[in-house]
Order: C-alpha cells, then structure tokens, then sequence
C-alpha cells in the first residue's frame, strides 16, 4: 500500500506511556481573552500542564541550563493553544504546599508591561509548578554573548537597562522588594523584542531560598557571608546586568571595579560597540555600574535612583524589533480552506468533530457497500457489529470507548479504513493524547493520499504538539488538495 507524505515526522514508540486524559474546557483558562491579553492568576491540574508539555518531554526544555538544572523550564501549550513557559521545581523543594500557593499567587497578583507575567501555579503530590507567559525570541544571556548575525546594538543595551529597573521599581511599589538571582538569563524577549523581566525571580527557588544559580564572583556579597538576600542585594545583581550590557561578557564585579578605579574604560566597553554611543552616555552607565557594585549594601543607591539614572539614556524611539533585526512574519493561511480547515486553525475540536460526523464515510470510494456486500460471514458481521459501537460512541463524545472499539476494528479489517483513522485520531487528541492522534492521522494519509482532511488532522495533531512549522506545511498540503479536489468537481 503506497504512501504519500510531505515531511518526515518522528513519532514516540508506541509503547511509550501515553500523558493522562486532558480536563475538560475552561472558561477560566483564558478562552475568551483578547489576543494579548494576560489571563487571571489560577491553580492549574497537574493533568493538564503534562498534557501541555508532552509529558514534561525533554525536547520541549528551553531553560539553557536543559535537564541538569535543578529547577527545568519547559515551553507548553495550553488546551486553548496559548504557548506558556512552565518551571518545574525539583522534588522537595516546597515541602509544605500550601506555602508555595500563597507564595506564587502573591506573585501573580503583579501585572506589568515589563514583566513576564505570571498566569499560573500547580501543587499536586510533590509537583510544584509556576506558569508564565513565553516570550519567543530568547535571554539577554543569548543576544549578548552568543549572538550569530549582529552583536546587540547600543540602543537595546540602553533600553534593557531602562525596561529593567522600571520591572525593579514596580515590584518595589507593590512591596516585592525582593529579587532572588537576577541575572543576564532573567531578561528575556517578548515577541515584539521587548525586554522583560521573569517573573521566576520573584519566587525563591526553595522553601528558605538558599539557592543561588550564578557563579560565587558574580553573588552578592552579603548573601556569601548570611546566606540571605535583601533590598540592596538586587541592586548589585542589577549592577552586575549593567557590566554583561557595557562589556558583552561576563566580567567578575571585583575584576570590573578595578578597571573603573584605573581609568581603565576603554578595556572595559564592548569593542564591538564602537561608534554606537557618546562618551557621556557610556560613562554615565559606567558610573551608575560602580554605585550599585558598592561592597556595602548600604552604599548602594535604591531602585527610585537607578531609574532616574538611566531614563535620560533612553533617546532611540525605533521599535525593539527592528534594533534587534527581528522580522516579525504573521502565518500566511492558506486562501481557501474548507470548513474542516479553518476549525483546525482555530483549533476547535468540538467543530472538528461536528464536521466528521456529519461527513460520515463518504469519502472511503465504497468500503460500505463492499461491507454489506459480505455481511452473510459472521465475522464480517463481528466488525460491522464492533464499527457501529465506535460509531456511536463517537457521536455521543464517549471518546474512550470510542477509541477501544476502533482500535479492535483495526485490527479486524484487512482494508483499513481512513475515516476510522481519523475519527480515533480526534478521540485521542480529546483525551490528551496528540502523538497517538498524531499517528493515526499519518494513517489516515496512508489511506487516503490525497485526502484532505487527513492532512487537516495532523496539522491539528502538530499544532498540539508545538510542532508550528510542520502543521503549517499540512495545512498548506491539505488546502492544496482540497483546490484540487474541487477543480476535478467544477470539471
């Protein structure tokens, strides 16, 4: 039996665990929202971010730290398809979790442009979870020190100093004076190039938060002789943001203060900045690096101080996006989609299913008469008998059932049947199963090769799995035959 497909996709086995069932909708996850628009803080069911994150699959890390860390932060999609970054604990770091609710629902009371906001929290067994918008276009760590097209202008530098003590000064304001270990991995992009500040650092990454990721040269001082972090020690570590922002590399604060004390400016400035700034501006930055780097905590200026000294820098009025040689390109659609498309671009499962039940089996070129045909032998009569179950458990949204009694017709039919694959497909994807639905849909083209709606059911299975690009390129295929399909009908 031939086989017609676009991309390769690499599937789990099938013997892999398959994640829990996926809860029902809703209305409080953010479904009705404005695009943009930041959900209201809520307790998430751990079913439901394994659904989002695949299982926690290690491919979905995006923390650069990846699995050694002990704290992973994974990118998620949400069942109303909003991309979350979601950061996993290890195991005891909150004993008590209760005290980890009410930590992380303080925390999200907070709403700010400059922050990555926090939408959400899971505490369940000894999972303890924070979920918080994704910003796609990566770290401060990653535009400064391994950049690939263009070193991170001058501009941007300024603009990630300014947006950043304006996220400090707003935490103070809601007495969140507290930032544990900010650094360069902290700062992150929105999709307009926005620098924000994480909301994880708002958080201590244990119940008595004596954890500090960064290198010892780069700690605040009182924090290596107490073990405690306060007010002015997020001053130094923001001092420490200001000399990865001047140098483009990590420079030792006690290595940084030496060249200062020398004179040394020229050794200190990215080489790769020449040209990009004024001397005044430069050495403005310089001079507010070496106040906030102050050995004593109590030499250190407050936040209110180091605002009011970087927003007179704040001068280029171009878009971060266009500083930083982002190009912003909206998913082009296909220009004729079918009813089946569109509900799959919307992701809207129940429309999918509403349409296959109403499209029935017609698209199968006569497998039902050749049933009927041989309906006289029992165990033709055994599959017809096992089809019409799965049927009406498809109809009446049993899904699980639905699922049990198409997998055995599968396995009785000798012509495998495309709908059928496509209707398990949908069951699984409602059950929270997308490599599983996945699989089926692939089936379904093995089937049916030029079958439009097999190449609808896995750009939806793709979508699930985060995987865009490819679910794009099905769509694309799917829309394409469909054209086709209503050329040959025009004829």
């Amino acid at each position: 039996m031939g086989c017609f497909q676009s991309k390769t996709i690499h599937l789990p086995s099938p013997d892999d665990d398959p994640p829990p069932p996926q809860p029902k909708p809703d209305p409080a996850n953010g479904e009705e929202l404005e695009e943009g628009q930041v959900p209201a803080f809520k307790e998430f069911e751990l079913v439901e971010l394994r659904a989002a994150t695949n299982g926690f699959s290690s491919e979905l890390i995006v923390s650069e730290s990846g699995e050694k860390a002990p704290n992973v932060v994974y990118r998620g999609k949400l069942r109303n398809n909003r991309l979350v970054a979601i950061k996993r604990f290890s195991k005891q770091s909150w004993p008590d979790p209760q005290q980890f609710v009410t930590e992380a629902s303080g925390v999200g009371k907070l709403r700010f442009k400059r922050l990555v906001n926090l939408i959400g929290c899971c505490a369940e067994g000894d999972e303890r979870l924070l979920v918080a918008e994704y910003m796609p276009n990566d770290t401060l760590s990653k535009h400064l020190f391994h950049w690939e097209k263009q070193p991170f202008p001058w501009e941007m530098r300024v603009r990630v100093a300014y947006y950043i003590a304006q996220a400090l000064d707003h935490c103070s304001t809601e007495n969140r004076k507290i930032y544990h270990d900010l650094n360069a991995y902290r700062v992150l992009f929105d999709e307009d190039g926005d620098p924000r500040l994480s909301s994880f650092g708002l958080i201590k990454n244990s119940r008595d938060g004596k954890s500090y990721s960064t290198n010892l040269a780069y700690t605040p001082p009182e924090f290596l002789r107490t073990g405690r972090v306060i007010p002015e020690s997020v001053i130094y570590s923001y001092g420490t943001i200001l000399l990865d922002l001047l140098s483009g590399k990590h420079i030792p604060p006690s290595h940084a203060l030496d060249l200062l004390r020398g004179k040394n400016l020229l050794l200190l400035m990215d080489s790769s900045l020449e040209g990009q700034y004024g001397d005044d501006d430069a050495t403005q930055l310089i001079d507010l690096a070496s106040k906030c780097l102050q050995y004593e905590a109590r030499d250190r200026p407050d936040i209110k101080f180091v605002l009011s000294a970087v927003a007179p820098l704040q001068k280029q009025e171009v878009a971060s996006h266009v500083l930083m040689g982002l190009t912003k390109t909206p998913v082009v659609l296909p220009t004729m989609l079918s009813a089946l498309g569109k509900a799959c671009v919307r992701m809207d499962l129940t429309a999918v299913h509403d349409i296959l039940l109403k499209v029935g089996y017609k698209d199968e070129e006569g497998a039902e008469s050749e049933l009927s045909f041989q309906e006289w032998t029992q165990q033709v009569q055994d599959m017809l008998n096992t089809k019409k179950f799965g049927d009406i458990a498809f109809r009446d949204k049993d899904y699980k059932n639905a699922i049990e009694y198409y997998s055995k017709l599968v396995s009785m039919m000798s012509v495998p049947s495309g709908t059928v694959f496509v209707r398990r497909a949908l069951s699984y994807l409602m059950v929270g199963q997308p490599e599983l639905a996945l699989r089926d849909a692939m089936q379904s083209q093995v089937c049916l090769p030029e079958w439009p709606t097999a190449f609808y059911m896995q750009a939806l299975a793709l979508s699930k799995l985060g995987m865009e690009s490819d679910a794009q390129d099905m769509l694309n295929d799917g829309a394409s035959f469909e054209a086709k399909k209503q050329n040959i009908w025009r004829s």
